[in-house]
């Protein structure tokens, strides 16, 4: 070949078919390990083995009224549930949304009843003093940066002293008067505690408010910008407003929404019993938390999904039930309540470890 000759370019030939090298970034991860780190896969199956066990320990769960008595309860704690996980997931929660729950409740029956009014009108009050204390807890947190844990705290004995002192001032009792024969009663009714025949088994209405609610939860966990940003402020508060997050906004709001789901249940119980006891929903704040934290919900928040919850309010329903109809002492439910939420806290770390794992 001559100096002057050019060398023809190299031909690079595609190689050969094989096994495509991966550095472990962009391998993808088993499907078990892509189940593993959704928040609910833990919780139904916990809830699926419950289930299985009372069908075989207790055979009366197996009737069609049993089993819409289990949903009932399942529904009453599952309805609150889902704003307090959503609370969590945004990196705070509510110790005072149990007796939130009867301040509602007490305050359209004494409304109402005292000042000769239509049932309607003290509804109305009760959602806006709902939501009222909702927002008061959120800007109480936002505005001194003190834990919600101190905070809702505070709320929970103010709730508390001010709910059995003014009935007893006003009612001269610590319950409430009778309101079953006011204006607006029966309409109200209809709407927070009906039952409907399904089969021939009467399913309260609030089981079907239970799963419209969880659907439109997760709705806005998924699918719109406020769920992401209650994942942002959950996760790193800090680094969600650097991105424009609005923090505060969302922290209210979220408050706020834990505010209206004590005042529907507040609803509920009241037109169901057409009278409250005051000092009624002292511990009930820890049930939703534990059907939250059950549910896949971490208390550092970030984490978290709105099924798991339902499923995590189902277990507290079935146990609850199940015991009864095994003829078992009652007395046992919170060892079983116990038991429920330590293997939940273990079955979450081992989840969120076994996902994350390479």
């Amino acid at each position: 070949m001559s100096m002057t000759q050019q060398a023809e370019p190299a031909v690079t030939r595609p190689p050969a078919p094989g096994p495509r090298a991966t550095d472990g970034r962009t391998a993808q991860r088993p499907l078990v390990l892509r189940l593993l780190a959704r928040p609910e896969v833990g919780v139904f199956l916990g809830a699926v083995a419950v289930f299985v066990f009372f069908l075989i320990a207790a055979p009366a769960v197996r009737q069609g009224s049993s089993m819409a008595t289990v949903l009932y309860q399942s529904s009453t704690i599952g309805i609150m549930a889902l704003p307090v996980a959503l609370l969590m997931i945004g990196g705070e929660f509510d110790l005072s949304s149990g007796v939130a729950v009867v301040s509602s409740a007490l305050t359209a029956s004494m409304l109402s009843y005292q000042l000769s009014m239509n049932i309607w009108v003290g509804v109305v009050v009760a959602l806006l003093v709902s939501l009222a204390i909702g927002a008061f807890n959120g800007w109480m947190v936002v505005r001194t940066g003190l834990p919600s844990f101190l905070v809702t705290l505070g709320t929970f004995l103010i709730l508390q002293g001010v709910n059995l002192a003014v009935t007893k001032m006003i009612t001269g009792n610590v319950a409430t008067d009778d309101i079953s024969n006011m204006d607006g009663f029966d309409q109200a009714r209809a709407l927070f505690a009906s039952s409907f025949d399904i089969g021939g088994v009467q399913v309260k209405i609030t089981v079907f408010y239970w799963l419209v609610f969880a659907a439109l939860a997760t709705w806005i966990l998924l699918r719109t910008k406020y769920g992401n940003w209650i994942f942002a402020v959950g996760g790193n508060k800090d680094s969600a407003r650097a991105v424009g997050v609005p923090v505060k906004f969302t922290k209210i709001t979220l408050f706020m929404g834990v505010g209206l789901g004590a005042w529907f249940i507040g609803m509920h119980q009241l037109f169901s019993f057409n009278t409250v006891q005051s000092g009624e929903g002292v511990g009930q704040e820890l049930i939703y938390i534990a059907a939250a934290v059950i549910g896949g919900c971490l208390l550092t928040g970030g984490y978290g999904s709105a099924i798991g919850p339902v499923f995590g309010a189902f277990m507290f329903g079935m146990v609850n039930q199940g015991i009864v109809y095994a003829g078992w002492n009652p007395d046992w439910f919170k060892a079983f309540l116990g038991v429920m939420l330590l293997g939940a806290v273990l079955i979450n770390l081992w989840v969120s470890r076994t996902a994350t794992r390479r």
